[in-house]
């Protein structure tokens, strides 16, 4: 048994070490995320060595700056002589380029292996920041890498396994639909977001339970955003679990699909330029959805429940359900919420995510 942290948990400390500036060492390479960069560190990182520095950026963020990505997903750039940090930021982040139009000519790698440059972005994803890294191509020595480093494969995986969760704790909490209320609440391995089960009543294990996989939405939940329709759907979801008597609702954390609540506040400012919710999540340079939804499977399965009737209008989600094992017995539209302000936002979730609504 050793007391020193295992590859996974280096990783969750890496995600935490990103979001305050912090750099880590993966396969022998410096990476700092582009958001969170300070004056002093970047300056430091500059003089390991500028002509080693790469700005990493992925594909979808790399098109809308005319870079080239050599690798397919991703673009190692080039740091022109004279490159500021605030080069860098205007480079990663869409929402500013209107104050910020003259950025390039950018010059794109195209030699060498972009592992490590993946993984970064891979990294930057899971820590919820932009996908924009600072990499410095073998800069790490021993010493920093024995205490910070890891390799690329854990972060590259083509088929990672589900996050494995353990239920933390559970109480009853009398709701407004019901006053058989349960709240479940699910701790990823890897230090993740939590995540948590809601069950109404007391669900027939053997049966098809009435369910839905809910994404945590801060503006439509809480403060009743009406460029949404989750607010809505998650209300319309808790009340007829409760006119059934039965039911379980999975409220996952993963803010503005999968990309945390700071760049869907960006993808919204960019949908104030007038780009849809789609173009708008490519311009930050994620994809349309980054959730994992075998997340919820998981949580379903570990209650007991191996068959559901899916409260959806998302094609997406029964695809995982019985991908991941679980029984979709019936599909159950949830169309509510409707307003003048998301209606282009529902269209393009039908055109472009293969909704029906």
């Amino acid at each position: 048994m050793t007391l020193r942290p295992t590859t996974a948990e280096r990783i969750a400390r890496a995600r935490n070490d990103l979001r305050i500036g912090v750099p880590v060492c993966i396969a022998g390479s410096v990476v700092v995320a582009v958001e969170s960069l300070s004056q002093s560190r970047f300056d430091a990182l500059m003089a390991l060595g500028r002509d080693r520095a790469r700005l990493v950026l992925t594909e979808r963020r790399a098109a809308t700056l005319r870079a080239r990505a050599y690798d397919g997903d991703v673009a190692r750039i080039v740091l022109p002589e004279g490159a500021t940090l605030a080069w860098l930021r205007a480079s990663a982040d869409p929402s500013t380029d209107l104050a910020n139009p003259m950025k390039g000519p950018y010059h794109s790698d195209r030699e060498g292996s972009a592992d490590v440059h993946r993984a970064a972005i891979a990294l930057c994803k899971q820590a919820f920041l932009l996908p924009a890294a600072l990499v410095i191509e073998g800069a790490g020595d021993d010493a920093f890498a024995a205490a910070n480093g890891f390799t690329t494969a854990p972060l590259l995986d083509p088929d990672p396994e589900v996050v494995v969760l353990d239920e933390a704790s559970a109480a009853r909490v009398p709701l407004e639909v019901s006053a058989a209320g349960r709240v479940h609440v699910f701790r990823p391995r890897d230090g993740a977001e939590e995540h948590y089960a809601i069950e109404i009543g007391q669900p027939d294990r053997t049966q098809p339970v009435l369910s839905r996989l809910h994404s945590a939405c801060f503006t439509g939940d809480v403060i009743g955003s009406l460029k949404c329709d989750c607010g809505p759907q998650l209300r319309a979801a808790l009340a007829q679990m409760g006119q059934e008597g039965h039911g379980v609702l999975l409220y996952l954390n993963q803010e503005g699909r999968g990309i945390g609540l700071a760049n869907k506040m960006r993808a919204y400012a960019l949908q104030d330029q007038g780009f849809d919710t789609v173009e708008a999540n490519h311009r930050l340079g994620f994809e349309d959805d980054e959730r994992d939804f075998r997340i919820g499977a998981q949580i379903l399965k570990s209650l007991g429940f191996s068959a559901v009737r899916l409260m959806t209008n998302n094609p997406g989600k029964v695809r995982m359900m019985e991908g991941e094992g679980v029984q979709v017995a019936e599909r159950v539209p949830l169309r509510v919420g409707e307003t003048e302000q998301n209606a282009a936002y529902l269209a393009t979730k039908a055109a472009k995510s293969g909704h029906f609504l």
